[in-house]
Order: C-alpha cells, then sequence, then structure tokens
C-alpha cells in the first residue's frame, strides 16, 4: 500500500468528503493531518487517486502509542479484505485497536480468524454530525467557558472511563496542547466541567463533577465546542456509545442527528500481547 504524501493528503481529503457519512471519521482524521503537527500518522491507501481503502496508522515512537487507534475507511468488503490478507499493513503480532464501519464486522472478523489472531469488540457507537450550528445557544448562556490547560491532563484521566493510567494521560496531554478544548473552572480556576477534541475531529470526553451536574454545563460545552470547531472549518461530530441514551438526547437536543446505516465499532486483537509486555 501507498504512503500518502502533503500534497496527496490534501486530494485524499477532498476524495473522503464526498463518501460522507461513511468516512466521517476517516475525513475527520486527514482534515486535522493537513492542519495541525500532533502524533505522526502514516495514512496509506490500496490505489491511487482512486483508492478504495485508506487506513490510518500511528507511527509507534513510544511504547504508549501502541494503544492509538488504526483507523480504516473502506468502500467495499472485497477490497478491505485483499488489503488486510494480501499486504503486512498491519502488525498481527501485536496488540492492534481497530476503528472501521459497523457493517464490515464479518469482514474483519473473518480475516482475524485467518490470520489466528484472536480479537473482541471493545464499543459501538452512534455517528452524531451537526451541519449548521448557527442555531446554537451560545450568546444566551450564563456560563463562562475556557480552554484546557496541560495541567489539567491528570485530572481529566482520572476520570475517564478508558483510563490507563500514564498512557492515556499522555493521549489526552497531546488532546490539549493540539486540539479544541473547552472547560468551566470553579471560584479557584480548577476545572469542573470539560470537553476535548480527538485525534480524528470527533468531539469527546465530555464530563461534568458530580457535585456540578445539572446546572447546564454539558449544554454550554458542546455548543461551544460545535462552534469553535466550525470556525476552524472543522466537521462537528461525535461517537455516542449505543447504552448512553441520556448523551443521545443532549446532542439530539441541540440538531446533531445521525444516519442509522453508519456506526462505528473498535476491535482489539492480540490483547494477550498486553500480558507480556
Amino acid at each position: 500500500m501507498k504512503v500518502l504524501t502533503k500534497e496527496e493528503l490534501k486530494l485524499a481529503e477532498k476524495t473522503l468528503r464526498h463518501y460522507l457519512p461513511k468516512s466521517q471519521q476517516a475525513y475527520g482524521f486527514v482534515v486535522l493531518i493537513n492542519r495541525v503537527e500532533a502524533d505522526p500518522v502514516d495514512v496509506l491507501v490500496d490505489h491511487w487517486p482512486d483508492f478504495n481503502v485508506l487506513l490510518i496508522r500511528p507511527v509507534q515512537q513510544e511504547e504508549a502509542d501502541i494503544f492509538r487507534d488504526v483507523c480504516i475507511f473502506t468502500k467495499d468488503e472485497v477490497s478491505l479484505k485483499n488489503a488486510l490478507l494480501e499486504t503486512d499493513i498491519l502488525d498481527w503480532m501485536q496488540y492492534l485497536c481497530l476503528s472501521f464501519d459497523l457493517c464490515f464486522e464479518e469482514t474483519m472478523k473473518a480475516v482475524a480468524a485467518n490470520r489466528g489472531v484472536p480479537g473482541a469488540r471493545l464499543d459501538v457507537c452512534h455517528v452524531m454530525t451537526l451541519h449548521d450550528p448557527s442555531d446554537l445557544p451560545t450568546d444566551r448562556l450564563s456560563v463562562q467557558v475556557s480552554s484546557l490547560q496541560e495541567s489539567h491532563a491528570a485530572l481529566v484521566n482520572s476520570t475517564w472511563k478508558f483510563c490507563i493510567g500514564e498512557f492515556s494521560e499522555r493521549m489526552i496531554r497531546n488532546m490539549i496542547l493540539n486540539f479544541p478544548s473547552c472547560c468551566v473552572l470553579d471560584s479557584d480556576g480548577q476545572p469542573v466541567a470539560w470537553m476535548l477534541t480527538y485525534c480524528d475531529c470527533a468531539m469527546g470526553i465530555l464530563y461534568t463533577m458530580p457535585e456540578h451536574r445539572r446546572k447546564g454545563y454539558a449544554k454550554a460545552l458542546v455548543s461551544t465546542m460545535a462552534k469553535k470547531l466550525h470556525s476552524k472549518g472543522y466537521p462537528v461530530y461525535c461517537f455516542i456509545e449505543d447504552d448512553n441514551r441520556l448523551s443521545y438526547r443532549l446532542f439530539a437536543s441541540l440538531g446533531f442527528t445521525e444516519d442509522p446505516s453508519y456506526r462505528v465499532t473498535w476491535y482489539s486483537f492480540n490483547k494477550m500481547f498486553l500480558s507480556s509486555q
């Protein structure tokens, strides 16, 4: 497979836009790659310029990089299977976390079985998008919204449901330093509610301290973040876990919608590799 150059990535961004919403996550990744210098990744395609498979793979420089997701976009099942079985694009001998369209779940399970690699589904999420944030109520909110600072990384990490110690704290620190974030501060200047942007441009890690809930902070953060992303020309979208009805209702109430035929799943492969480290 071919690694895209900086110039080719600009064309890839335009191409992926034509396949929205099915390309939403890959498109978000490429949008940020084209605008922000953050952790290095390789963007690979099976053919150029008319690709059928596009894969975003982190460049592993540190031990923590093994936990960074590999994002896969494909136009069809056959091309996906060929790319994963006929090339060494992925190292199936180590731990892998892959994200992809749920409709290709059986294909990915078949590939893993062919490779003799055990896998498990980690999560399934709705993909909710906001195309026009102009009606969001940021001008009418009484909440003062700020941005997170690097010093807040440990706090954010400690409350995150997917926290894996120093590894996830490094990822959160990178998000704070490189991508848009929002928070509400208390009288001592400490965050009591916050929201970040993932490296695929998805809004996420929305959290409010228990003692500060029911004050409208989540609504204020989502509204502010959506307008901030939109003003930069970034896509405005988020992942909502299947069983998180509260968040689904919040985002839907603010105008976010989804295509029912498109959901994203995350799979882990070779988890036993971690226990040997």
